[in-house]
């Protein structure tokens, strides 16, 4: 289960990729827009402020994130919906999946369909964390293995942006790929260390699911002393590099 109170911590530096992603977009007029894994809804609203005449559709599969985003009112749609069924019509020009499919299993699959399936000329645009092999999720490998829901965690579920620009340029689209490692300063505030309070929104909920109350909370505590250890506190912030990648593609005309 998803939610949208813990995810939206630390909500300035998240968004940060979105609008990154957004602005290597060069749509004038899109049709459709679609926003793929929308989350609470909030980053999805500001696409119909950047292309007020289109239809703008947000889709993910936490109903807890849905409801939070149909609350925020406004001129964009949202559904619950799982993106591996997810087909775009003939006039969705904008397509966007931002910090979701690592958790989408066989995703480059649906990268190349939907790059085949998008209209002519239509724009493909997404987003990956690429911290995977980060000392914050080497220790939470490690950590859950000793607890025994090692096989919850995921080693590698993202590929480099020249293996997304390859696959998108098989397909017969127009590519631009990096990475960006951004630096993230996050306060050192009294309790939970910063990172782990990051993580809980998003890389340790299928831990916290696999563990009844009292092992998680030991967990946890052991997961916040390796987290302490990897990124001590200076100056009164935690640094905390991420890693992310990005891709942007346009089908053939």
């Amino acid at each position: 289960m998803w939610d949208p109170t813990v995810y939206r911590r630390f909500g300035t530096e998240r968004s940060r990729p979105f609008f990154d992603l957004l602005a290597h977009i060069d749509a004038e007029r899109p049709r459709a827009v679609a926003d793929l894994g929308c989350g609470p809804g909030e980053l999805t609203l500001t696409l119909t402020e950047r292309w007020p005449d289109a239809r703008v559709t947000g889709v993910d599969s936490s109903p807890e994130m849905i409801e939070k985003a149909v609350a925020h009112g406004g001129k964009a749609w949202f559904q619950l919906g799982d993106v591996r069924d997810w087909k775009p019509g003939a006039d969705v020009d904008v397509l966007i999946t931002n910090a979701t499919l690592q958790w989408v299993d066989g995703h480059r699959d649906l990268l190349a369909r939907w790059a085949v399936e998008l209209p002519a000329g239509a724009w493909l645009a997404m987003q990956v964390p690429g911290n995977f092999d980060a000392p914050s999720h080497r220790a939470l490998r490690r950590v859950a293995a000793e607890y025994g829901v090692g096989h919850v965690t995921r080693e590698a579920p993202v590929d480099d942006p020249t293996g997304y620009a390859d696959l998108l340029m098989a397909a017969g689209a127009t590519v631009d790929a990096w990475e960006t490692t951004y630096l993230h300063l996050l306060p050192a505030l009294e309790g939970d260390h910063p990172v782990l309070r990051w993580m809980e929104g998003t890389a340790l909920r299928p831990v916290k699911a696999a563990l009844d109350e009292n092992a998680w909370e030991s967990f946890r505590a052991d997961l916040g002393r390796e987290l302490t250890a990897a990124y001590p506190a200076a100056h009164g912030h935690v640094a905390f590099p991420f890693r992310r990648v990005f891709v942007v593609a346009r089908t053939a005309a």
